[in-house]
C-alpha cells in the first residue's frame, strides 16, 4: 500500500460491450492513455454483427492494451487496479473484456473492478488532463444520457450514487438517428452523417411526430415509424424526394429529436431545482444538440457541462475513472465475476 500511495493509484481500464476495443490509463484522476481501435467490417452489414464484433475484440485486445501501457509510458507492474465493463452491451464482447481482466488481474496480484457502462458514460465528465482547466459539474447535477442504446435523465447525488429519474420506454435516441438514417440509405453508423447534413438543411421544412409520454419518460418508436411512413408516401409521388431533400430531412429529424430530449430535461429541472446539468453519451457528440443545449443554459442560468468529444464515444478512459472511484471506496469483484448484457444504472 506504501508502494502506491508513493506512485499513485493507477487504472487499467478495458473496455469492450459492443464494437470499439478501448484500454486506458488513468493515474489520480488524470488521463495518461486512451487508445481506441475500431471495426470498419459491420459498415457493410449496416449494422453491428455480434459474432464479427467478438472475434475483433480477441484480435485487438492484447495490442491495444499493450499500446496503452506504452502511451502512458508505465509497466504493467505499476498498474494498481484493472476495471472492466461488466455491461450492458454484446455478450460476446463483454465476454472478451471481461476475461482478458480477470487473467490480468490475476497474473498481477491486483483488484479486479467491474463497472456499468452506464455509469462510465457520466463519469466522463469527471476525466482530469494534464495542463487543462477542471471544470465539472457540481453535485447534485442532473445528466442527459443519450446513446445508440439508451436515453436517460439521471440525477447524479455523488461518483456512486445515481439516480434515474426519467428514461426511454422503448426506443434510445440514437436508435431513431441510426434507423432514420438507414432508411434514407446513409451508411452506418448513420447519426454522425445525419448531423453532417442537417447543417445544409432547413429544420422546420418537414414535421414529425412528437410523442406524448407522461412524467420524464421518453419515447422514440413512434418518431421512427411516423419518418418511415412520410418517406414512403412521398417517394410514391417522387421517387427521388430523399436525394432532393436530404438535407431538409435530416435536419427536421434531428430538430425533432432534439427537441424532445430537451423538453423533458427542461422539466426535470424545473421539477428539481437543479441548475446543474450536464450531457453524456455517444449521441452528446452531435452539433445539434450540444448547440441547442448550450442555447437553453444561457437563456435559464443553467452551469452546463460537456464532455470532449473522444470522451463521448466508447472508451476505456470513462471505465478507467469510475474504477478510480471505486477503488477510492474499496468496492472490488471477485473473479467469479461475470458479464451481463442488459442491467439498470
Amino acid at each position: 500500500m506504501t508502494e502506491i500511495k508513493k506512485r499513485g493509484i493507477t487504472i487499467l481500464g478495458i473496455e469492450s460491450s459492443c464494437d470499439d476495443t478501448s484500454a486506458a490509463i488513468i493515474r489520480d484522476g488524470v488521463i495518461l492513455s486512451n487508445v481506441v481501435a475500431g471495426q470498419k467490417v459491420h459498415e457493410e452489414y449496416g449494422g453491428v454483427v455480434p459474432e464479427l464484433a467478438s472475434r475483433a475484440h480477441q484480435q485487438n485486445i492484447i495490442p491495444v492494451v499493450d499500446l496503452a501501457l506504452k502511451r502512458a509510458g508505465i509497466s504493467k507492474e505499476e498498474v494498481s487496479a484493472v476495471a472492466f465493463t461488466r455491461g450492458p452491451g454484446l455478450l460476446g464482447s463483454l465476454l472478451v473484456g471481461t476475461s482478458f481482466a480477470k487473467g490480468f488481474s490475476l497474473a498481477a496480484g491486483i483488484p479486479l473492478i467491474e463497472v456499468n457502462h452506464l455509469r462510465g458514460h457520466v463519469l466522463a465528465l469527471f476525466i482530469k488532463e494534464k495542463d487543462t482547466k477542471f471544470n465539472p459539474p457540481r453535485f447534485p447535477f442532473l445528466c442527459l444520457l443519450v446513446s445508440g442504446g439508451n436515453s436517460q435523465i439521471i440525477k447524479v447525488h455523488d461518483y456512486l450514487h445515481m439516480e434515474v429519474i426519467g428514461q426511454t420506454i422503448d426506443d434510445a435516441a440514437g436508435e431513431a438517428f441510426d434507423k432514420c438514417a438507414k432508411v434514407m440509405g446513409l451508411p452506418y453508423p448513420g447519426g454522425p452523417h445525419v448531423d453532417r447534413l442537417a447543417k445544409e438543411g432547413n429544420p422546420h421544412r418537414f414535421e414529425f411526430s412528437k410523442p406524448r409520454i407522461s412524467g420524464l419518460d421518453y419515447s422514440f418508436s413512434g418518431l421512427k415509424t411516423n419518418f418511415l411512413y412520410f418517406l414512403r408516401d412521398n417517394i410514391k409521388e417522387n421517387n427521388n424526394f430523399i436525394e432532393e431533400n436530404k438535407n431538409d430531412l435530416c435536419a427536421s429529424l434531428q430538430h425533432t429529436i432534439i427537441e424532445i430530449l430537451l423538453n423533458k430535461l427542461k422539466r426535470a429541472a424545473k421539477e428539481t431545482g437543479i441548475k446543474e446539468i450536464a450531457l453524456a453519451g455517444g449521441v452528446s457528440a452531435n452539433s445539434g444538440l450540444r448547440s441547442a443545449l448550450k442555447n437553453e443554459a444561457e437563456k435559464r442560468g443553467w452551469h452546463l457541462v460537456i464532455p470532449k468529444f473522444e470522451y463521448t464515444m466508447d472508451n476505456a478512459a470513462m471505465i478507467a475513472i469510475t474504477g478510480y472511484y471505486k477503488y477510492l471506496n474499496n468496492e472490488f469483484a471477485a473473479q467469479n465475476i461475470v458479464p451481463f448484457a442488459r442491467t439498470q444504472l
